[in-house]
């Protein structure tokens, strides 16, 4: 007869099964909080409708950006990394965007938080981006409030100002509509049509 525990009636095999239960549990308790927590369009330190924190860094090709001299322009500031399953799945989206929208003020602006710029030219080089991508690091996810999980994606409209943030995988649809409501409220001025 196998032993018995005294306090729970349990033998050993039994209680093994249980802990492993038990890890599971808390192991998917404490992923469920984190994707909450990750599927908040306005999060962090950094919220909306705060002056975006100006930065400048090289882009893949060697220019020089600099947020602030997009001006005028909406711009949709990403966040991500090649190892990021949902950063490459919105990242074709943000190239049509890019196309589609760019005439009426868009601006895409990635920021690889790879720690190395191999990956991120390869995967440039794939995906043809069209808009600008520098390299970022702890320092400037700093800047936006901490960049804890990716993809983080700001809208900044022409002023300069942080209109919405969404974090984690996001429906695509939600971050179009944002933005095509800060294209219409924020035009060009009429010198860059």
């Amino acid at each position: 007869m196998p032993r018995r525990d005294d306090r729970t009636g349990l033998g050993f095999r039994a209680r093994t099964h249980a802990r492993r239960v038990d890890s599971l549990a808390a192991k998917f308790l404490l992923t469920a909080l984190l994707l909450a927590g990750n599927s908040l369009s306005v999060a962090g330190t950094l919220a909306a409708n705060k002056r975006a924190p100006d930065f400048a860094r090289t882009d893949l090709d060697g220019a020089r950006i600099r947020l602030a001299d997009y001006r005028g322009k909406v711009v949709l500031l990403s966040f991500w990394a090649t190892w990021c399953a949902p950063c490459l799945e919105e990242m074709p989206r943000f190239v049509e965007w890019q196309k589609h929208y760019g005439a009426q003020g868009l601006q895409v602006l990635g920021v690889s938080m790879d720690d190395d710029d191999y990956p991120v030219r390869a995967l440039d080089r794939k995906l043809h981006l069209n808009y600008p991508v520098v390299m970022g690091d702890e320092k400037l996810g700093a800047l936006y409030g901490g960049v804890l999980g990716l993809p983080v994606t700001y809208l900044v409209d022409g002023k300069g100002m942080i209109r919405a943030r969404f974090d984690g995988e996001t429906n695509p649809l939600r971050i179009e509509r944002r933005l095509t409501n800060l294209l219409s409220v924020h035009p060009r001025p009429s010198n860059e049509r």
